[in-house]
């Protein structure tokens, strides 16, 4: 019977737990595994080919690859073979000129075009026009340049056909260069952004936005909470619904309502003329007017959010315990310091490890607003990641670097989180109460 009730328990949360491993589970080992490789839009992410271009023979030549080889991969060359003589037929050259070549040159290699020409000009069936002779040319050209071999095998033999005397070790190394598809580089990305002189610069932006957002968040959520707690129910109603529109606002509609609030002939601007006090663009005019904007912008959404929480762990603090400290004498800030914040350790932090993980990951306010402007004074971590990865604006999206930028953001939070545990002593929050009412 246990084991029969154990299958349907299983066969209940198997949907939940398929729905688990497909939209967390899986985005997380497919972020890890992206991180270790060079992925990006010019390598594709199912595999790429081989090819050798003019720019891949320039580096292969400024790595100290043989001048002799390069020189050889980059020239052209035409012969005569079955293969060429199909598909020269398959271009439309003229089938009696093809039977000639066929019957004098078959076999034949030359060294370039020209030498080629003057031998199909001494056939007796050659097109009369210089142009149709150099379209029949052609089909007879081996070129390794540009063209696209599906495995490392062929590209090697394509290498040898050319410059035969060239070291098997430099045919490795060329053909090894010239793959097209994405590669598992180790810790490359890691160390890419160790070496890059813009990392501590969004490293420090990324901890300013979050020290200062968060406190923002959790202090002023806090805040309203008491203070809506203290007030008569008609307007502790009216004052938290209007503290939900940042929270109920589609965040499209929230930024342009900021840009408006801050942006030339905005309503910042207005007043500051009529003022005289000084009048531009605040969101993107300074960079402390530019942090300003961010923390409010996200400081006021998640206010709202620890608003709610703190309401409903207030109402649910036994109000006997604040009627026995108002007989006692206690006054409002006794009862919030002694009764009230002692009882809220589990949604502080709760709020303060949501807010910063959630801070640690959001662009979409910074991204819709300044944009990480001016110049990059507001770029945090996330919104690099992202421009990385899926919103680059040379056109190559680097999956593998974005991914990593990623995964440093998921370690730095389970850290964070781990700290926040210790610091607001969780095993004593989930051990027994010692009174019950």
């Amino acid at each position: 019977m246990r084991t029969r009730t154990s299958l349907l328990g299983l066969g209940f949360v198997s949907p939940a737990l398929a729905l688990l491993f497909a939209f967390f589970l899986m985005p997380v080992v497919l972020t890890t595994v992206f991180a270790f490789t060079n992925m990006s839009t010019a390598t594709g992410i199912t595999g790429g080919s081989h090819v050798i271009t003019g720019n891949l023979l320039r580096d292969l030549g400024n790595a100290g690859i043989d001048n002799d080889v390069i020189t050889a991969l980059g020239e052209a060359s035409f012969s005569v073979t079955s293969e060429t003589l199909a598909a020269a037929a398959d271009a439309g050259v003229e089938p009696r000129f093809l039977g000639e070549i066929e019957a004098r040159l078959m076999g034949q290699n030359f060294e370039d075009a020209r030498s080629f020409e003057s031998a199909l000009k001494s056939l007796p069936s050659r097109p009369t026009r210089i142009r149709e002779l150099k379209l029949a040319t052609e089909p007879f050209e081996r070129s390794i340049l540009n063209t696209r071999y599906a495995s490392r095998a062929d590209m090697e033999a394509a290498i040898t056909s050319m410059a035969p005397d060239a070291p098997a070790e430099t045919i490795s190394t060329i053909a090894e260069a010239s793959y097209t598809g994405w590669r598992w580089i180790d810790g490359g990305n890691f160390q890419t952004l160790l070496d890059r002189p813009e990392t501590i610069r969004i490293v420090l932006n990324t901890v300013f936005y979050v020290a200062a957002t968060l406190a923002f968040n959790v202090f002023v959520g806090l805040f309203l909470a008491i203070t809506t707690f203290y007030l008569p129910k008609t307007g502790a109603g009216f004052f938290s619904v209007l503290w939900l529109l940042p929270r109920i606002t589609p965040v499209v509609l929230y930024a342009v309502m900021w840009k408006w609030f801050t942006w030339d002939n905005g309503f910042l601007y207005v007043i500051a003329e009529q003022l005289g006090l000084p009048a531009f663009n605040y969101m993107k005019g300074s960079v402390p007017t530019a942090w300003a904007t961010i923390i409010l912008v996200n400081g006021f959404v998640g206010a709202s959010f620890g608003m709610i929480l703190f309401s409903g762990a207030l109402r649910a603090i036994p109000i006997q315990q604040l009627w026995a400290s108002e007989v006692d004498g206690a006054s409002r800030w006794q009862q919030v310091r002694r009764i009230i914040l002692p009882q809220l350790r589990w949604p502080i932090l709760f709020v303060t490890s949501y807010q910063t993980l959630s801070l640690l990951s959001s662009y979409e306010q910074i991204w819709l607003t300044t944009n990480g402007g001016p110049g990059s004074t507001t770029t945090v971590w996330a919104l690099e990641a992202f421009n990385t990865a899926l919103n680059n604006y040379t056109g190559n999206l680097e999956y593998g670097m974005g991914a990593a930028m990623a995964l440093i953001l998921v370690a730095v939070g389970l850290v964070l989180s781990i700290l926040y545990l210790r610091m607001f002593r969780f095993d004593e929050l989930v051990n027994k109460p010692r009174i019950e009412f």
